[in-house]
């Protein structure tokens, strides 16, 4: 039985195993830090391969750095030892439910994710916090003091000297307010880089502060060829400036690899706003009207007439006659520019040849009357008229997303308030505009939305919404630091009656005092009105979430220095499992080592008078309570799992050690069997 590895994936050792691929004499072995043979890169031969490549100290190249970017890197690639506890009471349909909703610091859950979700998140949605410090659920404020940024910046030499021009050194253009933020931000993004598939998709919210550092670190990890485009998230007039009134955000857009596109020819499209009150207008004037096209098309247009400014139907005002085959408008018929040709046209009234485009005609004289037909063709009163084209609503009701989105934020505001009672979040994310987002970038069965700033669940939200309009059964991910909600952290009146209706709340609920807990009554909250409004259609809706909680390893350190072992220690059974720990909690440490979603089925069985657990069906079979028999095994085994696992100190004797791996070879000879 092989010891199963309980720390998440070492980028570091797999970016070596690439480079021995490529150049397997440029790796040799050495003994490590911890006194163990590892693989390390030798530098002078890899610099012999790429002499002709390479960049000389000192010589100038186009980058973008910042003090300690280095050390962000190494924070991107350095393995983590904790873990994700389950917590079935905070969960809504735990057994059931493949979305999940993790609590810590998102940092090291990206790491303990990193091995198990490698390119299978299809779309990653961020809103960071920004470089302001005004949001009381949100440190955000990550400008360094003068003296930590001098300390790590350069501008001081070892023995207190400044080394810059007193007149270069600004307080804030040299960089000391987005230093922190970046180190912040880089090894976030680096790891959720490798979360993505192939054709997966990043959107990032982001304010003018920093929306120029973050295009450029994303260039870096992205790929600047990978850069979809800078979306404009425009929220209405407000009077927060001196000088102009900013009133608009930005969305950073990549993709994992924009070639995989281009070689599928995937567009991206999204249905145009307004259409579900067009169609519904439609569909109750059918009812009214039955055959009547005349009538519905009458009082079509006087529904047009009287909507009010801004709404998005009015957009698709043309659209408003109609036929047996549903609502179009009249389109041009003659060639664009001039040069169509010329032939004639019969009024299928009077028999007469119809006028002719002056530019001729769109189509040849053999599609023309394959047109007319198929009554595509809309012709006048008699031969006088040009006719036109029928364009039809059903056949044109998408298109390529618009650069620029236009949302009221308090519309937003007021859904959210509404449904939680009281105004909780100062400038709550649009779940609409989310929901296009993951419409239109080809989200389907199945497919992970991951948001690891996760702040009210927006993105939840958004994804249950998306799943009911677009009939399709995505999953997500969401992320969150469990911020202490504070009072004394409020820097305005506003701030403080927010952050007071939030406490409120989770008076009310009896939980703690942070955002995670208004995060998670939101997506109760948001899925039940979901199901109550449309009974019919989220019978199958998923709306629950799997609770995961970041914590230390489930396994003690049990390794010590010889002069700290005394004789009684040398002969002791040391249970290298924390004593508050569960079956449960070893488990899904388990199931991140071994790649399994954390979202798989969770069956528990008992034998024999043990508690075995299953995962995904059969795939893992794990047991970890003590005195485990052979009777255990052998059932375990004729199940034929992929995986089965235990506890190094689980078996009843020394007997079932000896007949253990015999036990699998007999009836299960594939099954991989690993002790913790």
């Amino acid at each position: 039985m092989d010891k199963l590895h309980l720390t998440s994936h070492n980028a570091i050792a797999a970016n070596v195993q690439k480079i021995a691929a490529l150049w397997p004499h440029c790796v040799a072995e050495r003994i490590g830090p911890d006194g163990r043979p590892q693989l390390a890169v030798d530098f002078d031969k890899l610099r012999a391969e790429l002499a002709d490549n390479l960049i000389d100290q000192g010589e100038e190249r186009y980058q973008f750095t910042w003090p300690d970017k280095r050390a962000a890197a190494r924070r991107a690639n350095t393995p983590t030892t904790m873990t994700l506890r389950p917590c079935r009471n905070e969960s809504v349909d735990f057994d059931t439910t493949r979305n999940l909703y993790v609590e810590g610091d998102n940092l090291e859950v990206l790491k303990a994710l990193r091995e198990t979700y490698m390119g299978r998140v299809k779309m990653i949605y961020i809103d960071p916090p920004y470089n302001t410090g005004n949001d009381f659920v949100y440190r955000d404020h990550f400008a360094q003091t003068r003296t930590a940024f001098e300390q790590s910046s350069g501008l001081f030499d070892a023995e207190g000297n400044q080394t810059l021009d007193p007149m270069v050194r600004n307080q804030e253009s040299n960089g000391r307010f987005h230093t922190d933020w970046l180190n912040m931000i880089y090894p976030r993004l680096r790891v959720a880089r490798d979360l993505l598939s192939d054709d997966g998709v990043i959107f990032i919210s982001i304010d003018e502060k920093e929306v120029n550092n973050l295009q450029k670190v994303c260039n870096e990890i992205f790929g600047e060829v990978n850069f979809v485009s800078q979306l404009v998230w425009s929220g209405g007039r407000k009077n927060d400036s001196k000088y102009i009134s900013v009133s608009h955000e930005f969305v950073l857009c990549y993709v994992r690899n924009i070639a995989l596109l281009k070689e599928k020819k995937v567009v991206w499209r999204e249905k145009k706003q307004g259409l579900t009150d067009i169609y519904a207008t439609y569909d109750n004037l059918k009812a009214k009207y039955k055959e009547d096209t005349e009538s519905i098309q009458r009082e079509l247009r006087q529904w047009y007439r009287n909507l009010p400014d801004g709404h998005p139907a009015k957009d698709h005002r043309h659209y408003s006659r109609v036929d047996s085959k549903g609502i179009y408008f009249a389109s041009d018929i003659s060639w664009p520019g001039g040069g169509g040709p010329k032939y004639n046209v019969l009024h299928p009234t009077t028999g007469k040849p119809v006028a002719i485009p002056s530019r001729g005609w769109i189509t040849s004289k053999a599609n023309m009357e394959q047109w007319i037909k198929q009554d595509r063709v809309d012709f006048g009163l008699d031969e006088t008229y040009v006719p036109t084209l029928k364009a039809y609503l059903k056949e044109r009701e998408t298109s390529v997303p618009y650069s620029v989105f236009y949302k009221d934020g308090r519309a937003s505001s007021k859904r959210l308030a509404a449904l939680m009672g009281d105004k909780l979040f100062e400038n709550p994310k649009d779940e609409e505009i989310i929901q296009r987002m993951i419409e239109f970038c080809g989200v389907e069965d199945g497919d992970i939305v991951l948001d690891f700033f996760s702040g009210s669940g927006t993105t939840a939200h958004s994804v249950m919404l998306a799943a009911v309009n677009k009939g399709i059964a995505p999953r997500f991910i969401l992320v969150q630091w469990p911020e202490e909600i504070s009072i004394k952290s409020c820097s305005s009146e506003k701030s403080r009656k927010v952050a007071m209706a939030a406490i409120k709340l989770c008076d009310e609920l009896s939980v703690p005092h942070n955002i995670c807990e208004i995060g998670k009554e939101r997506i109760r909250r948001a899925g039940a009105k979901i199901k109550a409004e449309s009974p019919l259609t989220t019978a199958d809706l998923d709306v629950g979430f799997r609770v995961l909680k970041l914590d230390s390893s489930n396994m003690q350190d049990v390794f010590r220095s010889p002069d700290a072992i005394g004789a009684d220690d040398l002969f002791a059974m040391v249970d290298n499992v924390k004593p508050d720990r569960t079956a449960e909690d070893l488990l899904f440490q388990t199931l991140l080592s071994l790649g399994v979603e954390l979202s798989a089925r969770i069956e528990a069985e008992t034998l024999h008078g043990h508690r075995v657990l299953w995962a995904d069906g059969t795939f893992v079979a794990a047991c970890f309570d003590d005195g485990l028999t052979e009777e255990v095994v052998a059932a375990i085994a004729r199940r034929q799992p992929a995986y089965f696992v235990m506890r190094d100190s689980s078996a009843h004797s020394d007997t079932l050690l000896d007949n253990f791996e015999q036990l699998f070879r007999h009836y299960s000879p594939t099954t991989l069997c690993r002790v913790i």
